[in-house]
């Protein structure tokens, strides 16, 4: 009897230890794949900084706007145009996702996500667009969300009460990603008077494809425009100075990007 009770308890730590190693596994692996995620998803979400820079931003657009309408006048068509995701939309979550799983970016989790429409007003940006509408001032957004996701992105906006969510005020991503012709297609018929963005991208072409100095050279020779044509929103989690530090691509495996990650960095 004795010796069958010290199996039963042998094969029962056995079984035990197995799951505990199985789920140590699964954990490391979600834990790691997605590990440069983790700082940045945390001080997005966490950070009373990043609100307060979100809410200094849009006070600032607002100015912008006032100052714009008296120099402008208010016969001449005017618009602001701003992108979406992390600039008006906080997709944190699904950054989480990939934390906590390990999973990827690819068009099919991304949908996955924006099927939802439950991403979360950013600090401040209904109330500028609002704003910017009520001063007669039109507001467009320019994203590369691709274009069948347009009535989920416009449910959701709907939902928040942003200002000009309709299929007219939104240019979204068709063939290519640069932007430059849809800001074109807005000048035609409109003065745009300010951009905003997380990426330098939103603002101008000139950042994309960036060299070695990783456009660092560029925005110092451009400083003049920020913060009076264009105003830069902070995404620590993903962007174009990701991919540059990359080598202007994503297809590298997580070890050598992991590897340039950590070479860029300088120390002392």
């Amino acid at each position: 009897m004795k010796k069958i009770i010290i199996l039963s308890l042998m094969f029962f730590i056995f079984v035990s230890c197995q799951n505990v190693i199985k789920e140590t596994k699964t954990q490391k692996k979600a834990d790691t794949t997605n590990e440069h995620l983790l700082m940045s998803t945390v001080w997005f979400q966490n950070s009373a900084e990043m609100r307060a820079i979100y809410y200094q931003s849009f006070n600032l657009a607002k100015m912008i706007v006032d100052k714009s309408i008296s120099e402008v006048g208010k016969s001449q068509k005017k618009a602001v145009v701003l992108d979406i995701d992390e600039t008006v939309l906080d997709n944190s979550p699904f950054q989480v996702k990939c934390v906590k799983t390990g999973q990827n970016y690819s068009t099919k989790t991304w949908k996955e996500w924006t099927s939802l429409s439950k991403a979360k007003a950013l600090p401040g940006a209904v109330e500028f667009t609002n704003y910017a509408k009520n001063n007669g001032v039109d507001v467009f957004y320019i994203s590369n969300r691709l274009e069948e996701e347009l009535d989920v992105t416009m449910k959701n906006m709907k939902k928040l009460k942003f200002s000009c969510v309709d299929s007219a005020h939104f240019l979204l991503k068709t063939t290519e990603s640069g932007k430059k012709q849809r800001r074109a297609n807005i000048e035609g018929k409109y003065k745009i008077i300010l951009l905003i963005g997380d990426n330098l991208t939103d603002y101008s072409e000139i950042y994309e494809n960036r060299n070695e100095k990783l456009a660092i050279d560029i925005v110092d020779k451009n400083s003049g425009d920020f913060g009076t044509k264009f105003i830069i929103l902070p995404n620590p989690m993903y962007g174009d100075w990701e991919k540059a530090i990359y080598g202007n691509t994503y297809k590298l495996s997580k070890e050598i990007k992991n590897k340039k990650l950590k070479d860029c960095l300088l120390g002392y």
